[in-house]
Formats: structure tokens, sequence, C-alpha cells
């Protein structure tokens, strides 16, 4: 999952009515050209999270932050650098401890930050979570030079729906009580808070949203999220 494996080996995880929340502070700038590239300059884009930021079981090109940086130059931004902080299995914990050890030069122009299904699926404690969390928001957006309308948390999948998560209501439960906490947090730092995980239910009836693993999302799925969350960029980057 995205990351939801920490104990299985390289396994891991849509209705299009995505519940974006807009961040309650507005730092962006206006252009008002048509088609020309945005003031900003050229994007450097920081994703972090664990094997849903990652792409696990997909190609590359079909991770969701480069499906996304891949519209937001079709939609004439220039990204000049993609670079991730992310990999399968990873908790709060270890996010934590590989940005510190990365030590990533900012700020960048877009972060995102999509972390918690290893702390649910190791049974981890909600009220840590809720603590690291917080603190990876704030990191990000120092990260992203403090400007809280470039950062963009995307909500924990449900791999409930998947062939590995078998229909279990307590892990759909338990995704929901993480996502309470992370959507809490988000909306009371004013950023950006994207919902992909009805997209992700969407997998209960659609194999095709599932990759060959039979945990995480395909391509497929992640050019669902990629198709929300990029016009929400675009609207903080003009």
């Amino acid at each position: 999952m995205a990351a939801v494996i920490w104990g299985i080996v390289n396994i891991a995880c849509t209705k299009a009515n995505t519940n974006y929340m807009p961040p309650t502070t507005d730092t962006m700038h206006h252009t008002g050209a048509g088609d020309s590239l945005p003031a900003t300059g050229p994007i450097t884009f920081l994703a972090l999270g664990d094997s849903y930021t990652i792409g696990q079981n997909v190609q590359e090109q079909e991770r969701f932050p480069a499906q996304t940086a891949a519209q937001l130059q079709k939609d004439y931004f220039s990204v000049a650098n993609l670079q991730y902080i992310a990999t399968t299995g990873w908790t709060t914990i270890d996010l934590q401890a590989a940005i510190a050890q990365q030590n990533p030069s900012g700020p960048f122009s877009v972060v995102t930050l999509l972390i918690g299904v290893n702390d649910q699926y190791q049974h981890m404690d909600t009220a840590g979570y809720r603590v690291r969390f917080a603190q990876l928001l704030q990191t990000a957006i120092t990260l992203a030079g403090n400007r809280v309308a470039r950062v963009f948390v995307l909500s924990i999948p449900d791999y409930s729906v998947t062939p590995f998560g078998g229909g279990s209501t307590r892990i759909k439960q338990e995704i929901d009580a993480f996502n309470a906490i992370n959507k809490q947090i988000t909306l009371a730092a004013g950023v950006a808070y994207v919902n992909i995980t009805d997209i992700s239910r969407q997998a209960a009836t659609d194999q095709s949203l599932t990759a060959d693993d039979g945990l995480h999302p395909s391509g497929k799925q992640y050019a669902l999220w990629a198709k929300v969350l990029a016009p929400v960029i675009e609207k903080a980057l003009k």
C-alpha cells in the first residue's frame, strides 16, 4: 500500500466527486496570461510519502506525482524538477527520519504529503499519528518556503476494497479514523486537502484500478488522483 506493507515483500495499495478543501490562506500569484508560463517560473516539486507516492508496482511515469507533473506541463506550467522522499512501508516515523537524513534543499514550488497507511497497518496509535502528522505538515510548509498555499495533503486510500484488504470493515473504519485526524490538522493549518479515498473505493467494483499485486493502486487509478490534484495545484500557482 502506499507503504501499506512493511511486513509483506513489495505488496502494497475513486468517486470522481473528490472532496477538495481549499486553503484558508491565499498566497497565490496571478499572471493573467492565457496560455503562457506562470510568473512563478519553472516548478520544483517535492513528493513526500510512502508506497502510494513512490508508486509500488507501477512504472515511474505512472506515479501520481509524475502524472500530476505531466498534467501541469500540458497546461503550460514548466516543471523543472520532481523529487521524491518516499518508500514502500514507511510510517510517519520513517518519513520524518528520511527527511532529516536527506535534508532536501528548498524552498519547493509544490510539496505533496500523503502518509499514514502504514501507521494504521502496523496498529500504531492514533494519538502518536496526530502528533507526527502535524510535525510532518509543518515540515512540508517549511520546505515550501512557508507558503501554505503551495502544500497539498492527500487523504489515505482505503485498501480494504482490494483483494488484499478483503472487504474488511475494520480496515475501512481505521482508515477513516486516520483520515479524520489528518484532515482536521490540514485544514486547521490552512493547507489544501484533497480527498482521494473516495476514488480509491471505486476499486471495489473496478479491478483495473488495482495493480497486479492486488493491493496498490494501478497507474489508471493514479491518473484519477492526478486529474483532481493538478487543477488544485494550478490554482495555487497562478
